[in-house]
């Protein structure tokens, strides 16, 4: 029996994350033959991730550029993945979440009649203006799709709502949990000292970068942070930078030479996760921190006004918090009395999977997809 082709679309270092496990299984089954295309949407945080896991992109479109815009993003990636599937005719092309690459490879399937398989689908804030320009890319992506493999049953539920075929909907686990577990499980102290030096005191670790909240939001988040630096002096906090400019000159402006707010460059995922691993608790916009913290035991104030995972706020795992000064400096120094009253309370529930999604997508694509 002829393998059957597999294409997964990556451009981003979240998208290489999530989806690595599955790759890693589609590799080890001898019913596929998979090709990874890496769009390079986010060129130098995308390989580090994908390194880590040992996988190497057969394809790299490497289209990053300084300045680059929805507009040039959109048309590269359209362009230039639909080249590789004229080249491989795969006979799947397997995209994640809502990404512009998620969305512009999967239009470009589309447009050759290549079955287009979506992993974490169903997801849904109903505004899209939140988050911008997300919401509509995955939406966008679960019409181009054939395939819907939903995290979890809320996900699934928007899809029927929708009116998607219940015969082509699978709730499967995020794949986000599969590479939290396998990397936990391998993960050293970083080599960075000032990393290590975390350990001496409790830090809360901060992740913003989401276009709605550039500007005056990343500026309230900013003086949040400022503000219960100086009411919990026993606390430091932990600031990834995310490349884009916009983002990391408001945190230079607001937090350079400050001695308790550790500034960096984007961390390795290994890192990342031994920081998550040993915080207090996360201050975080990322989508996907709403899944990963709970499986580590943490709590999330989410820097967002709505959520597409409203599971990790009915599980009690996350409280949104949106931008404002005062709501984030009182739910804050709340969650910090709380951990210090209780300090072995730990998140008990993870609603986003069992670590097991990968294997899941593996053997519904044998099973219904071929």
């Amino acid at each position: 029996m002829a393998k059957q082709r597999i294409c997964i679309v990556v451009g981003t270092r979240p998208e290489a994350i999530k989806m690595a496990p599955l790759a890693l299984a589609l590799q080890k089954d001898e019913a596929f033959e998979l090709s990874l295309l890496a769009t390079g949407q986010h060129t130098d945080m995308l390989l580090s991730p994908l390194s880590f896991f040992g996988l190497t992109p057969d394809f790299n479109l490497s289209i990053m550029k300084e300045g680059q815009s929805l507009d040039y993003i959109t048309s590269s990636i359209l362009e230039g993945t639909g080249k590789i599937f004229d080249e491989i005719r795969p006979s799947v092309v397997l995209v994640h979440g809502d990404t512009t690459t998620t969305f512009a490879s999967a239009l470009a399937a589309f447009y050759r009649h290549i079955p287009v398989g979506h992993v974490e689908a169903g997801l849904r804030s109903h505004d899209f203006s939140l988050p911008f320009p997300e919401e509509m890319n995955r939406v966008l992506t679960d019409r181009l799709s054939a395939y819907w493999f939903s995290p979890t049953q809320g996900a699934k539920d928007n899809l029927l709502l929708e009116g998607y075929p219940e015969e082509k909907i699978w709730v499967t686990g995020n794949t986000v949990i599969d590479a939290l577990l396998h990397t936990s499980q391998k993960i050293t102290p970083p080599e960075n000292q000032e990393l290590r030096s975390l350990l001496e005191t409790p830090f809360i670790l901060v992740t913003a970068h989401r276009r709605e909240s550039w500007g005056e939001g990343l500026h309230r988040i900013c003086s949040a942070i400022t503000e219960i630096n100086k009411q919990r002096p026993d606390t430091r906090f932990l600031i990834p930078m995310h490349k884009n400019p916009q983002v990391r000159d408001v945190f230079r402006e607001h937090f350079e030479g400050e001695e308790r707010v550790i500034l960096c460059e984007p961390l390795d995922y290994p890192d990342f996760v031994w920081t998550m691993k040993h915080s207090v608790f996360i201050l975080s916009d990322s989508g996907g921190i709403q899944e990963e913290a709970p499986a580590l035991g943490k709590p999330v104030l989410v820097l967002r006004d709505v959520t597409e995972r409203p599971e990790a706020v009915e599980y009690g795992t996350a409280v949104l918090v949106g931008t404002k000064t005062e709501r984030i400096i009182k739910e804050s120094l709340t969650l910090l009395d709380s951990i210090k009253e209780h300090p072995h309370r730990q998140i008990k529930k993870n609603p986003f999977g069992d670590g097991c999604a990968s294997e899941k997508i593996v053997q519904i694509l044998k099973t219904h997809c071929n």
